[in-house]
Parts: structure tokens; sequence; C-alpha cells
């Protein structure tokens, strides 16, 4: 449940951010005839994404045994790949966005209503498809620790709230530290739904090793109960573990995470001359570091408003 609360915080958010600087550009250029167009592409995204994780549904029960582990296992190293690719893309591009998301809107005004839904569509839909295919695939990793697609749910609601409460200023908070939590915290995830993906191909018998066990948790350890559940839902931790399963987990874990914590390179700047009286802008050591702007010299809120 934690595990997916968390998924749909982290990618609700993204998408409630999306969705406030698309709002935000046409308050603040006069064009609020527009906003119709930008909620029907955001009711389109929503229709598409529901219908991803329908169609995902549909395909997994129409399938036999063996067909719907290798189609769990397939779906869950795609998962670990979008999700990763999804969690370096945020901490590369979470500076610019703004500015493209308004360039796109210039275009597309030309285009009139059609064309600013069809942005609004795309924009989110790509959130909405990721957090389907994302919550999907979790739920099946950690089927049985808890109540999973609630916390889904959950995190999408708080999601919701906090990018209404960023939009109308009345919430602060630092985007460069949330994005850094939040992206180890992802990271453990996707380890997790790795290791899932390892026991389902091995039990089909495309990987090797399946009664070559590295853990074995002693007869108390229960499973269906709370700190089961827990490490279930967090770490896809089982009461039996292969020595493949460990393995993936640490070799996907450890490179990535001295990844993600690596120093981003520091573009070159050409020397900018400023007045004797200028106050140099300040910027966190954690914000240079994960490659988002901080709040310090500018709230989140403004990301979102301004």
């Amino acid at each position: 449940m934690f595990s997916n609360f968390l998924i749909g915080l982290r990618e609700g958010l993204e998408a409630s951010l999306v969705v406030g600087i698309l709002v935000a550009y046409l308050v603040k250029t006069g064009r609020t005839q527009h906003l119709r167009a930008i909620w029907i592409g955001v009711a389109a995204a929503i229709v598409a994404s529901l219908g991803f994780v329908a169609l995902l549904e549909v395909t997994a029960n129409s399938l036999s045994d063996t067909a719907e582990e290798a189609f769990a296992g397939t779906m869950s190293v795609l998962t670990v790949v979008f999700l990763t690719w999804m969690i370096f893309w945020m901490r590369r591009t979470a500076r610019t966005i703004k500015g493209d998301l308004h360039e796109k809107m210039d275009s597309a005004f030309a285009g009139g209503g059609v064309a600013l839904a069809v942005l609004a569509a795309v924009a989110v839909g790509r959130e909405g498809l990721e957090t389907a295919l994302f919550l999907w695939t979790n739920d099946q990793a950690v089927s049985g620790a808890g109540h999973p697609a609630v916390g889904g749910v959950l995190g999408l609601l708080v999601s919701a709230m906090l990018g209404y409460l960023l939009y109308r200023r009345a919430v602060h908070f630092n985007l460069s530290t949330f994005f850094t939590i939040t992206g180890v915290m992802l990271i453990v995830v996707a380890a997790g739904v790795l290791t899932y993906a390892v026991h389902e191909f091995q039990e089909l018998g495309w990987l090797p090793g399946e009664d070559s066990v590295a853990l074995q948790m002693p007869g108390w350890y229960d499973e269906g109960a709370w700190y089961g559940s827990l490490l279930r839902g967090l770490f896809n931790f089982r009461a039996s573990l292969t020595v493949l399963q460990v393995v993936a987990w640490f070799a996907y874990l450890v490179p990535v995470l001295v990844v993600f914590f690596r120093p981003a390179r520091a573009a070159a700047q050409p020397a900018v001359t400023q007045p004797a009286d200028a106050q140099p802008s300040v910027v966190q050591p954690a914000a240079a570091a994960s490659g988002l702007k901080s709040t310090t010299t500018r709230p989140l809120s403004e990301t979102v408003t301004g």
C-alpha cells in the first residue's frame, strides 16, 4: 500500500504541476476562454489512463497461467526501465519544464481550442500512462501486502490536493528535496519490482536458480502480518529469496543510487556582469546536486502560478 501511495503521490504531483502551469499561463496572459479546452484535454488523459489499466487487467486475466506469468514479468521489467527513466528525466528537466510548456502553448494558440486540448492531453497523459503502468505492475508484485490499489488512489488524491494548494499559493515546500527523497524511495521500489520479475522468469524456467535459495526466513515469519506486508510492500521482501533475486536487487539498486547522487555537471555559462549593488542568488547545494531549482530563491508555488 505504501509503495503504491508513493508512486501515486510522485506521479500525481508531477501531473498536477503540469496542469497548474497550463492553467496559470492562460490566466496570466488573459486567455481564460481556453480553460475549457485544457480541462477537456486533462479529462481525456484521465480516461486514457484508466483505459490502459483496464487493458492491462483484461489482458492478464485472459491469459493462461504460464502466459500470465510471462506477461507480468515482462511488464515488470518495462516498469523498472520506465520508472528509472522518469526519475532521471525529472531530475534533468525540472528547471526547464515551465518554459517548454509555455513555448508549446504559444504555438498551440494558433490552432485554437483543439490544439490546446491535445497539448494538455499529451502533457498530462504521459504522466497518467506512466502512473497506470507503475501502479498495475507494483500491484502484481506486492499482491497480498495490504491494499496496494487503495494506496495508489490515496496518493493521487493527496497529490491533487497539494497541486491545488500550490496553485493557490497556500503551501510552499522545496521541490528539490521532494523529488530527491521520493526518487530514492522509488528506486528502492523499482529494485523490488525487478526481483519480482526475476521470480516470475525463474518459475517459467527462463532464468536459472529457482532452487538456489539465498535467504529463508524461519517459520515464525508471517508474510501476512503487518511487518510482512510492510517489508513486501516497500522492498518486495519475501520469506524465501533466491540467489539471483538478491543479486538482481543489489545489481540494480547500488549503481542507480550512485548515479542518482552523482553531482550534475554544471553547464558552462558566459560571464554576466552584475551591478555593484546586486545580490547574488543563492542555491542550496542539495538543489544543485539534484539538478532542480531550490525554493530558497523561488517558492515552488511560483513554478505553478508565476
